[in-house]
């Protein structure tokens, strides 16, 4: 669409729900490369001839490979805009996920590795540069969406998860897996990025340009209100992904139950998750995002409280629901607020979302050594300590007019 170097651009309502579309398709093709690898992880191993240890240490490269990424890529968004580093990020995902299907074919552990460690470069940038993205079309729409967006990459995790499980079922060799994801993953992409807008839409080009070059990554790293989010969205962070990591574990471990009692115990968690996100966006838009996310991280907080404490598995199994319901919205909402000054929202976000990734992949092994010396459960009170934390801060995100309003009062 052209545009004036002085005069905004504006959308239809017709691209705007395009845009929204493409965008869940992006969240939707990262959960598939999650799924992807996490699903035939066996598979990895056995073609590698490799026991738990090293297994352990291979799966160091693709940590290693998002925790360089998160250091940079909020400069890199900032930069070069969202659309590019989608493009530069999942063309190295894509690669990497080649060359792990690849790696365990010729069983080669160094190209295994290589693969492992693009993959997680390239999905590091590829979340924060979809944050972005999202943000920008939520504030297009004039509602709030991210939480669906996120919901989408859930469902991209079930139904990878699901389909490598049937490959699995039909004997589908471990690199046709991997290179059937990666097209899939890649047509996707494709797709989604041709019907995507800048995230500077809408604004005066001049205006823009001079806010960005003025308002840096650093910055945004001194900004207080944008640290105090970050903080929130950590918390938060905290409490969604070490459920991915361990809730499996303290069931089969703390509480004595079977392997398939985990794996039902993680299914649950992620399907209230699922449902937390999808039926909680109409309550955000209602009720707004400070009253709802004080009630979703009190229950995030009840929830952690009972998984950890409760005497029978039962009992833990509610607690699980709850947790899931609790930490559903955090982390997206808490990118919609780091967006509320359009001119400064792709490096706040870049910001916030660095924060958050950086628990993600964080967070899981600090509670494993935790759950060395004191149990999982009690492992996870650190976690529950810092969704406390989320819940004293959320009325930093107290929408941008709304804040202006109070400080006017104040003053």
């Amino acid at each position: 669409m052209p545009t004036s170097s002085t005069v905004p651009y504006q959308l239809t309502d017709t691209q705007i729900r395009t845009w929204y579309r493409a965008v869940l398709s992006l969240f939707f093709a990262s959960g598939l490369v999650v799924s992807a690898l996490l699903t035939r992880l066996p598979d990895l191993a056995t073609g590698l001839n490799l026991s738990s240890g090293p297994m352990g240490l291979l799966l160091l490269g693709m940590t290693a490979g998002s925790f360089c990424a998160v250091s940079f890529s909020g400069a890199l968004v900032a930069r070069f805009g969202a659309i590019r580093c989608i493009v530069a990020a999942y063309a190295t995902t894509v690669t990497g996920m080649a060359l792990i299907g690849c790696g365990v074919y010729y069983m080669s552990v160094p190209m295994t590795l290589v693969g492992l460690s693009l993959q997680g470069l390239g999905s590091a940038v590829s979340n924060v540069a979809s944050n972005v993205q999202g943000v920008a079309n939520e504030r297009a729409l004039g509602r709030y969406v991210t939480p669906i967006m996120h919901g989408f990459f859930s469902i991209g995790t079930v139904m990878g998860a699901a389909l490598g499980a049937l490959g699995t079922q039909l004997g589908l060799p471990f690199v046709a897996h991997m290179m059937s994801y990666a097209v899939v993953v890649a047509a996707l992409v494709a797709f989604s990025l041709t019907r995507c807008q800048t995230e500077n839409y809408g604004q005066d080009d001049t205006k823009a340009l001079a806010t960005l070059g003025a308002y840096k990554v650093r910055d945004a790293w001194r900004d207080k209100h944008t640290i105090l989010i970050g903080f929130f969205v950590l918390g938060v962070a905290l409490a969604e992904g070490s459920a991915n990591d361990w809730v499996a574990l303290a069931l089969t471990h703390d509480y004595g139950t079977s392997k398939t009692i985990g794996s039902l115990g993680y299914f649950t968690f992620v399907v209230a998750m699922m449902v937390g996100r999808f039926g909680g966006t109409a309550l955000l838009n209602r009720y707004g995002r400070v009253l709802i996310l004080r009630i979703t991280c009190s229950l995030a907080i009840a929830g952690l409280s009972l998984f950890i404490f409760a005497p029978k598995v039962q009992v833990g199994f509610v607690g699980l629901l709850i947790w899931g319901l609790g930490a559903s919205l955090g982390f997206p909402t808490g990118m919609s607020a780091a967006s509320d000054d359009p001119m400064k929202a792709a490096v706040r976000v870049s910001v916030v979302s660095t924060i958050g990734y950086t628990a993600f992949l964080g967070g899981p092994p600090l509670l494993g050594l935790l759950g060395e010396h004191f149990g999982i459960r009690k492992g996870l009170i650190a976690v529950l300590i810092f969704v406390l934390l989320s819940l004293v801060l959320t009325s930093q995100l107290t929408p941008r007019k709304d804040r202006d309003e109070l400080l006017a009062i104040r003053i």
